[in-house]
């Protein structure tokens, strides 16, 4: 039986972007990215494995060697407007947010579960790692077009803020293209129901 559920639920790509090698999160757009099992080629959050940042203390010492499941950040079109209005501007850029794929379609995007996948007609495939939650970086690029608005973004995205994700299967995304989103098959984690035996 099939581990994954393929939902009606699709999204088409309308932004991609690259963040280069080096001090910064900007991101430069394109019209297709290249994905290898080390991620999108050129990408600064790209390989297979990665230094543990601050959303992973609890498990490890910042700077272990783990593996990379942030490879991708995909941010929402309609969630990136919402973020927009609450900070008073006419709109959030995905490059200010290091964002590699735009997509829209899919309500509720930032929540969608871990373990999901967003697959491409060709085959490429995304799995979903977690939530992405605010962090300052986006605020200092902000802050480089609109000084002083850059503080206000944290709170701001707070739920809003996509998704991190990793290559299940390698291929090449561009703009238009359509992704399915699968689900696991599972009830969601309920620790206080009786175990099955």
């Amino acid at each position: 039986m099939p581990a994954l559920i393929p939902t009606d639920y699709r999204a088409t790509v309308t932004w991609v972007g690259t963040v280069p090698e080096g001090d910064g999160l900007r991101a430069e757009a394109g019209n297709t990215l290249t994905l290898g099992w080390d991620g999108p080629e050129g990408e600064k959050h790209g390989g297979r494995t990665r230094a543990s940042c601050a959303r992973v203390t609890s498990q490890y010492e910042r700077g272990t060697e783990i593996a990379n499941t942030r490879q991708l950040s995909v941010v929402c079109a309609t969630e990136l407007a919402a973020i927009a209005a609450e900070m008073g501007l006419d709109e959030i850029r995905p490059e200010w947010l290091g964002a590699t794929l735009v997509i829209e379609g899919i309500p509720d995007f930032s929540y969608v579960p871990p373990s999901a996948r967003l697959q491409a007609e060709d085959g490429t495939c995304l799995i979903v790692d977690m939530n992405n939650r605010p962090c300052i970086f986006p605020a200092k690029e902000i802050d480089k077009d609109h000084p002083g608005i850059g503080p206000k973004f944290k709170p701001a995205a707070k739920g809003r803020r996509g998704v991190t994700a990793w290559v299940e299967r390698p291929g090449t995304l561009k703009i238009g293209d359509v992704l399915r989103l699968h689900i696991p098959d599972q009830r969601g984690w309920a620790p206080a129901l009786p175990l099955k035996s």
